[in-house]
């Protein structure tokens, strides 16, 4: 089938960027999203062009690497669907393709598709783990845990930390990530010690970053790859109130385990 693109292109963040339009021929409805810009760049590094840049790692939805938005959807709109999910069989022969980065202030742009989300990164340092003393932490079987409990922990830890969530609120909050980030960790037994100092740790780094708050509006839920649940974030924010009526909390130690 034949598609036209019209692509966000940026050479860097201090340029301004604008949308270029590309006809492609011959594309296969079994071929993913990616591997249609894959050919994409293959022309354009023939014909003595730029590609386009964009991010990729494991291709199987697994790592949250790539992402942007297609026809004005984080990741295309599908249901669970990361972008290296998404086929062209989604789409039609003549079709109009628009894709752009995700639209964040909390995540800049790079180059074209690429944008910095080394704020998760940092919100992650702050608080999400668990601390164990090397070579004595018992056996994780060895610890009792309720079948729904562990189910639910492991829903929260499906978050692939993709950044849709941001790029689709319209406040560019990132509290769905975050909630999943503390939720799966507060809910297990050896999340519990630094409970309370973790959702406080995270909830400061996070406010420290360039994000809105949660009006719940729900569009995060909608577009997350993973379908986690906003319930988090009231988990989330229940912990967060807890901590700040203990008072002051002492830092995390300088050993800990991810």
């Amino acid at each position: 089938m034949r598609l036209t693109l019209h692509i966000w292109r940026q050479k860097g963040p201090a340029v301004a960027g604008g949308f270029r339009t590309y006809e492609l021929d011959d594309v296969s409805p079994d071929m993913s999203f990616l591997e249609m810009l894959d050919v994409l760049n293959q022309e354009l590094i023939k014909g003595g062009d730029d590609p386009v840049a964009f991010e990729h790692d494991c291709r199987e939805g697994i790592c949250g690497s790539c992402g942007f938005v297609i026809n004005g959807v984080a990741h295309g709109g599908q249901p669970g669907t990361t972008t290296c999910e998404l086929y062209m069989r989604h789409f039609r022969d003549g079709d109009e393709v628009f894709i752009e980065p995700f639209r964040a202030k909390g995540f800049p742009v790079i180059k074209d598709l690429i944008v910095d989300r080394s704020a998760f990164d940092r919100i992650m340092r702050a608080g999400g783990f668990i601390s164990a003393r090397v070579g004595s932490a018992p056996d994780a079987n060895e610890v009792p845990i309720p079948k729904d409990e562990a189910e639910l922990a492991m829903d929260y830890a499906e978050c692939i930390g993709c950044g849709a969530c941001v790029a689709t609120c319209p406040n560019g909050a990132a509290m769905l990530f975050v909630s999943a980030k503390i939720s799966h960790l507060g809910i297990l037994p050896q999340g519990q010690p630094e409970r309370d100092r973790r959702a406080r740790a995270m909830v400061r780094a996070m406010e420290q970053e360039a994000f809105g708050a949660c009006t719940n509006y729900r569009s995060c839920e909608a577009v997350c790859p993973k379908e986690i649940s906003i319930t988090g974030i009231a988990r989330m924010n229940k912990d967060w109130r807890r901590a700040m009526l203990k008072g002051d909390l002492p830092m995390f130690g300088k050993r800990h385990a991810t």
